[in-house]
């Protein structure tokens, strides 16, 4: 399998890429010879520093450090959360509000499904805000900004709203009659400030040919 990697920025210090669903971040623990992200791109840019993640079955703006310098600069900025991700995910269900933060503690539940629980006295803090931006029948398209970085916290989150993923079976998303057969979670756009020139960096990735062909469907077109 070939995977396109298209290119949203560029330099001698940062990688942004837009990430295709179904390719994994980083090596798979079972499979070693599965491609992966990372391994991608090192053959192509040699040294590359991971910074964040997105899940196997999202596709969207991803970024890299190019020296170990700027990777520990970017590190601290996501730990201080001045890194700001918007996310676009489709639910099954429609939510009454037009706007919500849901905060919400987390931790993985070390079973062999490697999902993440809500645990409000074991948890870590994780905070979502939430945005409708269109309503369908049974689905809607939600603007998801994490203020934290917890695994899988935008599927957890939603999950525990009763407004899962739509595609999603792990979090209780799974729906047969939808035309999709991946998780409907996209990251839409990324904007920090450059580790080196400090400028305003804001990157933003289309959506993909089967997120686009989903919200057709959704709207009748």
């Amino acid at each position: 399998m070939t995977f396109d990697l298209p290119v949203l920025f560029i330099d001698a210090h940062l990688l942004v890429v837009d990430k295709p669903a179904g390719l994994p971040t980083l090596p798979d623990g079972y499979d070693k010879n599965a491609p992966c992200l990372i391994n991608l791109l090192k053959q192509q840019y040699d040294r590359v520093w991971v910074v964040h993640r997105l899940d196997k079955e999202t596709s969207g703006v991803i970024v890299f450090a190019r020296s170990a310098e700027v990777h520990r600069t970017l590190n601290m900025a996501f730990e201080s959360r001045t890194v700001h991700k918007v996310y676009h995910a489709i639910t099954r269900g429609v939510p009454h509000w037009d706007e919500y933060t849901i905060d919400l503690p987390l931790r993985p539940d070390g079973d062999r499904h490697h999902r993440t629980v809500i645990d409000r006295q074991r948890g870590k803090a994780a905070v979502t805000h939430l945005r409708v931006s269109e309503r369908f029948a049974q689905h809607a398209l939600i603007e998801a900004r994490p203020e934290t970085g917890r695994t899988h916290q935008i599927r957890a989150h939603l999950a525990a709203l009763d407004l899962p993923l739509a595609g999603d079976a792990l979090y209780g998303g799974k729906d047969v009659t939808f035309l999709n057969a991946r998780t409907t979670l996209h990251a839409r756009s990324l904007e920090l400030e450059h580790p080196v020139t400090q400028a305003t960096l804001q990157v933003e990735a289309p959506y993909p040919a089967d997120f686009a062909q989903v919200l057709r469907q959704l709207r009748g077109q």
